[in-house]
C-alpha cells in the first residue's frame, strides 16, 4: 500500500527524531533504535496532539497521563538489555505506545494499567497497529501480573517510593527491572535492578527523572500525594 502524505511526513519526523533525540544524546542500541524508527508515535497520542507527536518532551493523553519523551522511552528500553525472544512486563500502559516499542524486540509484553478508560484505549491501538504480541490488563500493576511470571524484563513508567517486591518476585534470575524510584513522589532517580540470585538484588543508578505517581498496594495511596 501506497504511503500517504502524512504518513511520509510523520516518518520524516519519526527519523528525525531518533537521530536527534536518540542517537545524539548516546542511545546506542540497535535494536530500539529500530523499534523506535517502526512505532507510529502519532497513533498513540490524541489526534489533537498528533502534530506534537515527535517533539522533544512529553504529552497529555488523557485521565491526568502522559506519554513520556521519546529520549525516556528509548533510555528505559535499553536499559532492559533485551536481545530478542524476551518476555517482558511492564507497569504503566500509558497509550501503549512503550508497550509497541517493547513488542518490537521482545517475543511477549504483558502491560498493565490502573486507568480504565487508557487500558482500553492502549489495547485498541495496540491491536490496530497489529501488535498481537502485547497483552493489555486494567489493575494494579504494583502487584504485577503473577499468572503470567516469571519475566526477563520489567519495566515501570511509574514513580514509586520502592521497587515492589512483587515485582522483583516475578523477575527471571538475570532479569533486569527498570524503575523510577524515590521518596518523593514527584522526583525519582532512574534505577536498573538485576537480580543476580534468588535472593540477592543488585541496583544501579541511572539518573534523575520524573515521573507520575505509582498508585497501587505496593506504592503511593492516593493520599500520598497530589494525583
Amino acid at each position: 500500500m501506497q504511503e500517504t502524505s502524512s504518513e511520509k511526513h510523520h516518518a520524516a519526523r519519526r527519523e528525525a527524531m531518533v537521530r536527534d533525540q536518540l542517537v545524539a544524546r548516546g542511545i546506542r542500541d540497535d535494536l530500539v533504535l529500530d523499534a523506535m524508527r517502526k512505532v507510529p508515535r502519532e497513533r498513540f497520542v490524541p489526534e489533537m496532539e498528533r502534530d506534537f507527536a515527535y517533539t522533544d518532551g512529553p504529552l497529555p493523553i488523557g485521565a491526568g497521563q502522559t506519554i513520556s519523551q521519546p529520549y525516556i522511552v528509548a533510555l528505559m528500553t535499553e536499559a532492559l538489555q533485551l536481545k530478542g525472544g524476551e518476555r517482558v512486563l511492564e507497569i504503566g500502559t500509558g497509550s501503549g505506545y512503550a508497550a509497541a516499542v517493547l513488542a518490537e524486540i521482545a517475543a511477549e509484553v504483558f502491560t498493565i494499567e490502573r486507568v480504565s478508560e487508557l487500558a482500553d484505549r492502549a489495547a485498541d491501538t495496540l491491536g490496530d497497529q497489529g501488535y498481537v504480541n502485547a497483552h493489555v490488563r486494567h489493575g494494579d500493576g504494583t502487584l504485577g501480573w503473577a499468572e503470567s511470571a516469571p519475566y526477563d524484563a520489567i519495566v515501570v513508567t511509574a514513580g514509586g517510593p520502592k521497587v515492589p517486591e512483587s515485582l522483583k518476585q516475578q523477575l527471571t534470575v538475570g532479569g533486569r527491572l527498570v524503575m523510577p524510584v524515590g521518596t518523593n513522589p514527584l522526583f525519582q532517580s532512574l534505577v536498573q535492578v538485576v537480580r543476580s540470585s534468588d535472593d540477592q538484588f543488585d541496583t544501579t543508578d541511572l539518573g534523575a527523572v520524573r515521573f507520575v505517581a505509582l498508585v497501587g498496594k505496593e506504592g503511593w495511596q492516593e493520599s500520598d500525594a497530589d494525583l
